[in-house]
C-alpha cells in the first residue's frame, strides 16, 4: 500500500463507522419511499466496495444537527447550519486579507475558491495549474484566522485518482476546512464558466464521490467533514444528464449537491426540487453563465448554499490596480490610501488580538505599538 493510505484502513474494525447502502430503482418514486423502511438492506464497512445503491450513515443525518447550540466544530457547524433555516452565504475569498475582511463584515462561512487560490497564490489563471499541496497551504493558513468558521473549499477533481481524492479528504479534514467540492470535469479542468469544458464519465465521477465519502467516514473518531458533489456538464450534456449526475451522487454520499453554470431561476428550481431533501449549492461569478442571483433570490429557489467565487479577488484587481495607475501617475500612494496607515491597516489583520495575547502571558514586547 501506498505511504499513507494505511489510514485509510482501520487497524481496528469493530470502531468503523457503520454505513447502510439501500438498493433503490430511482425511477419508482414508490420504491424510493419504501426503502428507507426495509429492514432488507445490507450493513458495509467503508472498507469494502459500495455497491449501487444509496448510502445513508445514521450519524450524520441531518436530523441529528437540528437543536443545540453550535459547534465549535466547523464540520458540525456547517451540518447544523444547513439543517436549520436560512441560506448559507460564503463570500469567496482569495489571501488572508479577504478573509480578514469577509470576518469583520460579519459572515459566518468563507468559501475558498480554486480560481481565487490560483490567482492569489500563482497568479495564474483557473486552468487544472494548482495543486493538492497549494490549496491545502491556503486552506491552513484561513482555517487558522478563525477556527470555529466554516471554510467550504474548492478541490476540483480531486487531484487525480481515488487514492489522491482519499488523500485530499485527509488534508483537508485535518487542515481544519468543513467541507470540499468535487466535480466531474477531466484533469485539464477550467473555470466552471469558461467555455470548452470536458466531464469524465458518470461512472468516474461517483467513483470521485465514493472515495471522497470512504475517506471520510474513515478518519478515527467519526468525521463530520462534508462532502459537495459538482457537476459541470450542463453545458457539456444538458441540464437533464446535469440532474442525473447530481442524484447520483446524492446516492453515493454526496452531503450536498452544487449545479455550476445554472443558466435561469427555472433550471436552479427545478433542479432543488428534483434533489430534494439534499442541499443544493449554487455558485454566482458577475458576468458568468449564472445570473447574478442576490442571496434573498437564491434562497427564494430553493438553494440552501449561495457562493460567490470571484468576490475577493476581482474587487482586489479593480482596486490594486487603480491603485498602482494612480501611483505610477502621480508618483505618491497618498490618495489610494484613503487615510488608512500602517496601524489601521494591522488592526485589520487582528493586531489587538495579538497584543492582548502577548500581554495576558505576560509579555512586555508589543506594549508601545
Amino acid at each position: 500500500m501506498a505511504p499513507g493510505l494505511d489510514y485509510y484502513r482501520s487497524s481496528e474494525p469493530k470502531e468503523t463507522p457503520v454505513v447502510q447502502v439501500i438498493t433503490v430503482d430511482r425511477s419508482s418514486s414508490e420504491s424510493s419511499s419504501t426503502a428507507s423502511e426495509s429492514s432488507d438492506c445490507l450493513t458495509l464497512s467503508p472498507e469494502r466496495p459500495l455497491r449501487p445503491g444509496v448510502y445513508y450513515n445514521p450519524r450524520l443525518d441531518p436530523k441529528n444537527f437540528l437543536d443545540g447550540p453550535l459547534s465549535y466544530d466547523p464540520a458540525t457547524r456547517l451540518r447544523q447550519m444547513l439543517a436549520r433555516p436560512g441560506i448559507v452565504i460564503a463570500p469567496g475569498i482569495c489571501d488572508g486579507i479577504s478573509a480578514r475582511c469577509a470576518l469583520e463584515a460579519g459572515f459566518d462561512c468563507l468559501y475558498q475558491s480554486g480560481a481565487a487560490t490560483t490567482a492569489s497564490r500563482l497568479g495564474m489563471p483557473d486552468l487544472a495549474i494548482a495543486t493538492l499541496n497549494d490549496f491545502v497551504q491556503s486552506a491552513q493558513m484561513v482555517c487558522g484566522l478563525s477556527p470555529t468558521t466554516p471554510v467550504i473549499a474548492d478541490a476540483d477533481t480531486g487531484f487525480g485518482g481515488t487514492a489522491m481524492v482519499a488523500r485530499t479528504v485527509y488534508q483537508y479534514a485535518r487542515a481544519g476546512v468543513a467541507a470540499m467540492h468535487i466535480e466531474d470535469q477531466v484533469q485539464t479542468k477550467r473555470c466552471g464558466h469558461l467555455m470548452g469544458k470536458q466531464v469524465v464519465s458518470r461512472e468516474e465521477f461517483i467513483t470521485r464521490i465514493r472515495a471522497a465519502v470512504i475517506a471520510r467516514d474513515s478518519i478515527p473518531g467519526g468525521s463530520n467533514f462534508v462532502i459537495i458533489g459538482r457537476t459541470d456538464s450542463a453545458q457539456v450534456l444538458g441540464m437533464d444528464e446535469a440532474i442525473t449526475r447530481l442524484q447520483l451522487a446524492a446516492d453515493a454520499g454526496a452531503d450536498v449537491c452544487f449545479i455550476e453554470g445554472v443558466k435561469t431561476s427555472e433550471l436552479l428550481t427545478k433542479t432543488v426540487e428534483a434533489l430534494k431533501p439534499k442541499p443544493v449549492l449554487v455558485n454566482v461569478i458577475s458576468g458568468g453563465l449564472t445570473p447574478s442571483f442576490t442571496c434573498k433570490e437564491a434562497e427564494l429557489y430553493g438553494a440552501k448554499i449561495i457562493i460567490f467565487s470571484l468576490v475577493s479577488c476581482v474587487a482586489a484587481v479593480h482596486g490594486i490596480r487603480a491603485a498602482m495607475r494612480s501611483l505610477k501617475k502621480t508618483g505618491t500612494d497618498f490618495s489610494s490610501a484613503q487615510g488608512m496607515d500602517p496601524k489601521a491597516f494591522f488592526e485589520v489583520m487582528g493586531l489587538h488580538d495579538v497584543v492582548e495575547l502577548d500581554a495576558r502571558a505576560g509579555g512586555k514586547a508589543f506594549e508601545l505599538v
